[in-house]
C-alpha cells in the first residue's frame, strides 16, 4: 500500500524548527508539551534562534529530558512557570528565577480557556497526521489538548516515532498553524531501582485492592513494586493520571482486564505516560489504551464514578494528624501539586473507594523519619488531615479518616520506623495527642509479627482475619468487649463486671509478641477491620508453658472460631518451642471445654470444686499435623 505523503498534502504548513520561532514575538507565552512528549527538537532550537527573543514566559506541567531555556545564562530571556517541579528545572526554582503554580491538575486547564494563564504559543509533538488529517498526541494528551485550544499559534513538531493513541487524542491539521517534520526517539524514562522497603509498601498496599478495582497509580518504585502482588486479581480496571512500564506486565498476567469497569469498560484510560520504547511499541495502536485531557482524567466526579476506585500517590511527610506534605522539602519546592489531590477526592467519593497515601518510613537513608509530630517549616499541606483516609508504609496501613488525633498518632506511629516511635509517641504525649499513660513498649526490641497473619473460613463460609493484635486495635477491643453478653463476660473472665477499663484494654493490646501472644479475629467493618474474637497465650519462661483465654463476640460463637483459633495459636507456640497449654474453663462453658476436648490432643483435666483446669502437652508428636 502506498504511504500517504502528508507533507506534500500540507505543504503550505509544513516549515523548518528555525522559520517556526520567528513567529515568537518578545514577552510571549510559550507552552511546552508535556513529560515525554516534549518536542526536542523545537525546544533546542528555540533557545538556539532566542536571538529575537526576550522576557519570553515558558508554561508546562512536567517536562522530561533536556530544557535548556530554564539555564540562569538565558534567564533575561525566558521566565519559567512549571505546574510541576521536575529534577531539570529545581535548580531554576531554587536560585530564584523560575516560577512554580501550585494548582489541581483538574484544574489547569480553566486557567488556560479563561486566559488567567494566557498561551500565545504551543509547542507540541504529534504523529504524522492520517489520510484524514488527524495527527495523535500520542503519549501526552493531559493538559496538551486544552493549551492547543486556547493557545494564539501552533507549532506541531511530526515526529513518526511517536504512538498513536486513541481516546480523546487527536488533533485535525487545522487546528495546527505550522508543521515541523523532525524524527527523534521519544524521551524515555527506564524503571527505577527498587529496594526491600518499597516492595513491602508495595505488598501493604495490594491488601488493600480488591478483585474488580479500579486503580489509580502512576509511576517510579512505588508502581513497580506494586504490580507483581496485583498479578493474581481479577478483572482489576485502570483510570489513572499516568503509567509506566509496569502496567505492561500487568495486563499480560491477565489481572488487567477492565470487564468490570463504571466508565470506560473495557480501556485503560489515562491522560499521559512515561516510560521506554517498550512501553511506546505496545500502546501504538492499541485500542485498549485510551487517552484523556486532563480535565476529564483527573476530574473528581469523573474518578468517583468508578467504582472500588482505588488512587495510590505518594507522600513526602505527615504529622500525627494526618497532614500530608507532598510538594516541598521545607521551604524548597520539590515537586508538585498534581493529581494527588483530585484522586484522593475522587476516589473517597467512589462506592467502594480507597484513597492511599504511599511513602517510605524514613528519608536521608533512614537517618530522619517521614512521619512527624509537625510538618518541616515551610513545608506545604497538600492533602489536608480532612482529606486523608489510607496511609501505607513499609510496616503496615494505618486507617485515619473520621479517626480523633489520638487515634490518628497510635495509627501512624505503628507505622513509623521503630527507631522513631518511642519519640514520637513522646511528642504526641508532649502535645496531648496521646494519654500520658499509653502503654509504650522498646520498639526497636518489638516487631510487629506480619507472618502470623493468615486468612481463614468458618463453618458459615465466612473468611475472617487471624493476626496479631496491634495497639491501635485498643478502640475496636474495647468495643468488641463492651459488647459482650453477661454470660460471654462470666465465661472468660469469670466475674460479672461488665466494666473494661481502659488500662485493662492496652494490657491486651500492647503485647511483646515474643513472651505473649494476641490473636485477634477480624471482619470488615463499616469504620475499616472489625474484631470479633481474641485469642491469647501468657509464657511462663521458667515453665516453658502457656495460659491460654479465648473470647468470641456472642454472634460470632458457634461458627468454629474458638476451634480455628487454638489450633492456629498450638501451631504458633509450638513453632516457638512452648512446652505445654493450659487453661481454666468454668463448667458451664460447655463450647470452650468442646474445643479442647476435640483439638487432638490428649487432654489432663482436674476439677478443684469451681473451674476445670486443662493441661495438655503440646510436644505430644502424634499430634503434630492437628
Amino acid at each position: 500500500m502506498q504511504q500517504f505523503d502528508w507533507q506534500q498534502k500540507y505543504k503550505d504548513k509544513v516549515k523548518k524548527a528555525a522559520v517556526a520561532m520567528k513567529v515568537i514575538k518578545p514577552g510571549d507565552s510559550i507552552f511546552i508539551g508535556t513529560g515525554c512528549a516534549q518536542p526536542q527538537h523545537l525546544v533546542q532550537t528555540l533557545v538556539d534562534y532566542s536571538e529575537n527573543i526576550y522576557d519570553a514566559h515558558i508554561v508546562h506541567l512536567l517536562t522530561v529530558g533536556d530544557a535548556p531555556y530554564a539555564d540562569v545564562k538565558l534567564s533575561e530571556k525566558f521566565k519559567m512557570n512549571s505546574f510541576f517541579v521536575a529534577d531539570n528545572v529545581r535548580h531554576t526554582l531554587q536560585q530564584g528565577i523560575g516560577d512554580y503554580t501550585p494548582i489541581f491538575l483538574s484544574e489547569i486547564p480553566s486557567e488556560f480557556e479563561s486566559g488567567r494563564i494566557p498561551i500565545d504559543i504551543a509547542l507540541i509533538s504529534v504523529s504524522p497526521p492520517d489520510a484524514n488529517g488527524l495527527c495523535s498526541l500520542g503519549v501526552s494528551v493531559d493538559i496538551v489538548k486544552s493549551a492547543v485550544s486556547n493557545a494564539g499559534y501552533v507549532i506541531a513538531q511530526v515526529n513518526s516515532n511517536m504512538p498513536r493513541t486513541f481516546g480523546d487524542s487527536f488533533l485535525h491539521v487545522s487546528n495546527i498553524d505550522m508543521l515541523v517534520p523532525k524524527d527523534e526517539p521519544i524521551v524515555e524514562v527506564p524503571d527505577a531501582e527498587s529496594d526491600d522497603v518499597i516492595s513491602d509498601i508495595g505488598r501493604n498496599i495490594a491488601t488493600l485492592v480488591d478483585d474488580g478495582s479500579t486503580i489509580e497509580c502512576g509511576i517510579g518504585r512505588v508502581p513497580q513494586a506494586l504490580a507483581p502482588f496485583l498479578y493474581d486479581k481479577k478483572d482489576l480496571g485502570i483510570h489513572t493520571e499516568m503509567f509506566g512500564d509496569w502496567i505492561i506486565d500487568l495486563v499480560e498476567s491477565g489481572a488487567v482486564t477492565c470487564a468490570k469497569k463504571s466508565l470506560n469498560r473495557g480501556k485503560i484510560v489515562a491522560s499521559f505516560c512515561l516510560g521506554t520504547k517498550r512501553l511506546y511499541d505496545y500502546i501504538d495502536n492499541n485500542p485498549f489504551f485510551e487517552f484523556y485531557p486532563t480535565e476529564y482524567v483527573n476530574d473528581p466526579y469523573t474518578i468517583s464514578q468508578n467504582e472500588k476506585m482505588v488512587g495510590i500517590n505518594l507522600g513526602l511527610e505527615i504529622d500525627l494528624t494526618g497532614q500530608v506534605c507532598a510538594d516541598s522539602l521545607g521551604y524548597e519546592f520539590y515537586s508538585g501539586i498534581g493529581g494527588q489531590v483530585d484522586f484522593i477526592r475522587g476516589c473517597a467519593r467512589s462506592r467502594g473507594g480507597k484513597a492511599i497515601i504511599a511513602m517510605p518510613s524514613t528519608a536521608k537513608n533512614g537517618a530522619v523519619s517521614r512521619i512527624v509530630p509537625h510538618l518541616t517549616e515551610g513545608a506545604g499541606v497538600v492533602t489536608t488531615r480532612g482529606d486523608v483516609h489510607y496511609v501505607v508504609t513499609e510496616y503496615g496501613v494505618a486507617y485515619l479518616h473520621g479517626k480523633t488525633i489520638r487515634e490518628r498518632g497510635m495509627e501512624l506511629i505503628q507505622i513509623a520506623h521503630p527507631k522513631f516511635r518511642p519519640q514520637l509517641t513522646h511528642a504526641a504525649k508532649e502535645r496531648k495527642y496521646l494519654y500520658e499513660d499509653q502503654i509504650v513498649f522498646e520498639s526497636e526490641k518489638v516487631r510487629y509479627p506480619v507472618e502470623l497473619e493468615k486468612y481463614d473460613t468458618l463453618r458459615d463460609g465466612t473468611e475472617i482475619l487471624f493476626r496479631p493484635v496491634k495497639p491501635v486495635d485498643e478502640p475496636a477491643v474495647s468495643d468488641m468487649l463492651y459488647s459482650l453478653s453477661e454470660r460471654s463476660v462470666k465465661t472468660r473472665y469469670m466475674t460479672s463486671t461488665m466494666r473494661f477499663p481502659r488500662q485493662d484494654v492496652q494490657k491486651i493490646v500492647n503485647v511483646d509478641y515474643a513472651k505473649n501472644i494476641a490473636i485477634v479475629g477480624t471482619v470488615p467493618g463499616i469504620g475499616g477491620q472489625e474484631v470479633v474474637a481474641i485469642a491469647q497465650y501468657f509464657l511462663d519462661p521458667e515453665k516453658n508453658s502457656a495460659e491460654v483465654a479465648f473470647v468470641v463476640q456472642d454472634e460470632w460463637q458457634k461458627k468454629g472460631m474458638g476451634a480455628l483459633l487454638l489450633r492456629y495459636l498450638t501451631r504458633i507456640a509450638r513453632k516457638r518451642g512452648v512446652r505445654q497449654f493450659y487453661a481454666k474453663v468454668l463448667p458451664t462453658n460447655k463450647a470452650m471445654l468442646a474445643v479442647f476436648y476435640n483439638s487432638g490432643y490428649h487432654i489432663n483435666t482436674e476439677f478443684d470444686g469451681e473451674v476445670y483446669n486443662i493441661r495438655y502437652d503440646l510436644t505430644d508428636q502424634d499430634q503434630h499435623s492437628k
